[in-house]
């Protein structure tokens, strides 16, 4: 186990980003078909192509989700990603037609300092051709992909992901970009709120803190404006999944960002989960089995969300802000 999403069969995940730019683009790419739903719990979302994944809507699988930063313009990263699937002669038939059924989501990164005057042509299109070419099972995290630009409230933000075996024997993983108008540690000390579900020091087995502070009722909050932030994410499984059960899926992941962030799901964030079902492993029990694998991708995805932050790099340019390691060294080397 890689203690990456690419762990699940039938996913590989590429990066493609620029320092400079101060963004990037992440790509999910399907070895077939995928069954896959999506829940959006942040107030202000940018989204693509999620109105088809409902249950009840007529396409049954996707081959790719993109995870952007750029606000809207990172939208266009999906169109390169269909391109380059259109090139290796992969889409959804219609008559002798392909077409590559890519949705997506995107983050806000247009305000850390990176430079954005790209002129009449956004790089997102190009970045998320050169995402999906690159598509493998190996991937770095921190300040990568999507992750490139992001940030929490008080320390860089980044690109994570995480996996475990479901006590149902399922294989889960989570890979998200944390881009949080809240925070991932706790205080103003280096603890995460994941730490209850760390496995093996992945984010520096600190634990929480003792004593415990007390929570404040004016919690930390980037001072943006609605839709400035957004933390985005794709859970999955390789269970047989219905759409249905996939939407179930992306319901209860939005606990594991309960679990690493806070606040979240408010209104100058969009929240946004997908989830798929790699279809490798049937369910023995079709609720009790899915109520497994979604309590592990919880715990997946909150230990995805602290490893973003821990892994992260600081953007050379003053407005970004310090990295964990940057800010706690002594502890990293530890």
């Amino acid at each position: 186990m890689r203690n990456l999403i690419t762990d699940v069969p039938g996913i590989k995940v590429g990066n493609a980003g620029n320092l400079a730019l101060g963004s990037g683009v992440t790509v999910i790419v399907f070895d077939e078909p995928t069954v896959a739903s999506v829940d959006v719990r942040g107030g202000g979302p940018g989204t693509r192509e999620t109105d088809l994944l409902a249950p009840d809507e007529t396409v049954g699988a996707i081959h790719a989700i993109t995870l952007s930063g750029g606000s809207a313009f990172g939208l266009d990263a999906a169109a390169g990603v269909m391109a380059s699937l259109a090139e290796r002669g992969i889409g959804f038939p219609v008559g002798n037609a392909l077409v590559p059924i890519v949705p997506g989501a995107v983050l806000f990164d247009l305000n850390n300092g990176g430079d954005k005057k790209w002129g009449r042509f956004p790089p997102y299109r190009d970045l998320g051709h050169g995402a999906a070419n690159a598509a493998g099972l190996d991937f770095p995290l921190g300040t990568v992909g999507a992750g490139t630009g992001a940030t929490t409230v008080n320390l860089k933000g980044g690109l994570g992901s995480a996996s475990m075996v479901a006590a149902s024997g399922h294989i889960v993983g989570a890979i998200v970009a944390v881009n949080a108008c809240g925070a991932t540690n706790i205080g103003d000390g280096p603890h995460f709120w994941s730490a209850p579900f760390e496995r093996d020091a992945e984010f520096g087995s600190l634990g929480y803190p003792h004593p415990f502070p007390l929570v404040p009722d004016r919690p930390l909050l980037k001072g943006l404006p609605p839709g400035a932030n957004t933390t985005i994410a794709m859970v999955a499984t390789d269970a047989i999944l219905t759409k249905a059960q996939c939407k179930r899926l992306a319901v209860m992941a939005h606990d594991g960002y309960a679990r690493a962030i806070w606040p979240v799901h408010t209104p100058l964030d969009g929240d946004t989960i997908f989830a798929a079902a790699t279809g490798k492993q049937p369910l023995k029990d079709p609720v009790f089995d899915l109520a497994l694998i979604g309590s592990a991708v919880v715990a997946t995805l909150a230990r995805a969300c602290a490893r973003a932050v821990f892994e992260a790099s600081a953007l050379p340019y003053p407005a970004a802000l310090p990295a964990w390691r940057d800010r706690w060294p002594e502890l990293s080397e530890a």
